[in-house]
């Protein structure tokens, strides 16, 4: 019993959250790499099949949003607004923000090559899983 318990308790504490890059279910996209995951954010990739991608952060308070950056993206939170700042003098404008996960599914359920992440037990009937990862 107490093994059973041990290996109870060890499970809980290395449980990992998963999260998922979503779009639409009708997105012709099947799968992405963590690669392409990480140019369409950064917005190195801004089309697929002759779509417009619309890629959508969480707030940068956001533990998703911390997650994804330095799992996802590789990226710390200051080296990711110095890249956003020389991106701004060149003319390019960073990902939209939600405030939340919900307001993120919301948006890629209505509108046609919005990108976005979220918590995996989100996920519904309207959308495609694109990407998984853990937090870590």
């Amino acid at each position: 019993m107490k093994k059973l318990l041990y290996i109870f308790l060890i499970q809980f504490i290395c449980h990992a959250e998963e999260f998922v890059v979503v779009m639409q279910k009708n997105s012709t996209l099947t799968s992405l790499s963590r690669a392409k995951v990480k140019m369409i954010f950064l917005k190195r990739q801004k089309m697929s099949q002759d779509k417009l991608l619309i890629p959508i952060n969480l707030s940068p308070t956001s533990k998703i949003r911390k997650s994804f950056e330095k799992q996802v993206l590789g990226m710390s939170r200051n080296r990711l607004k110095s890249f956003w700042t020389k991106e701004h003098y060149l003319g390019h404008r960073p990902p939209l923000t939600m405030k939340s996960f919900q307001s993120s599914i919301s948006f890629v359920e209505k509108i046609d090559g919005a990108i976005a992440y979220i918590p995996s037990n989100e996920v519904n009937n309207k959308l495609k899983i694109l990407y998984k990862w853990k937090s870590k």
